[in-house]
């Protein structure tokens, strides 16, 4: 502490849980700033994951299913999470084999550049299953 002042400097813990701790003599505002940039540094380098999602009903058509698949096909080729839901109204909900039917189709069109991270199951009146891109 006697060395921090005369340096008109601060003395800063920079390990407490050591054994001796650990302590040095700088400036800390200097100090907190350089943490905060190597925070924001880290931050930057983080690679997000972005979630897509493609929404069907069980009554959709084979034709707007393949345009909804060649969009998920585009952005599991970009690196991104597909979320696919099938929405229950009404009576529908009666017959999820229907929908059971329609993600297995999906999953097995996409089986080339996919892999299932989540396997079909129901949230509410929804089913939901969610594909990831596979590693090269």
């Amino acid at each position: 502490m006697q060395i921090a002042r005369e340096a008109e400097l601060d003395l800063v813990e920079v390990a407490p849980n050591a054994k001796p701790p650990v302590a040095r003599v700088i400036d800390y505002g200097k100090f907190v700033y350089e943490k905060t940039k190597k925070d924001r540094e880290a931050r930057r380098a983080q690679k997000k994951i972005e979630i897509k999602e493609i929404r069907l009903r069980p009554k959709t058509s084979e034709h707007h299913r393949g345009f909804k698949v060649k969009n998920a096909r585009r952005w599991l080729g970009e690196g991104k999470k597909v979320k696919v839901r099938v929405r229950f109204r009404g009576r529908e909900r009666d017959y999820p084999e229907l929908a059971l039917e329609d993600m297995k189709e999906i999953a097995e069109e996409l089986q080339d550049i996919s892999v299932i991270e989540h396997a079909p199951s129901f949230e509410g009146r929804t089913l939901l299953m969610v594909l990831a891109p596979q590693e090269a």
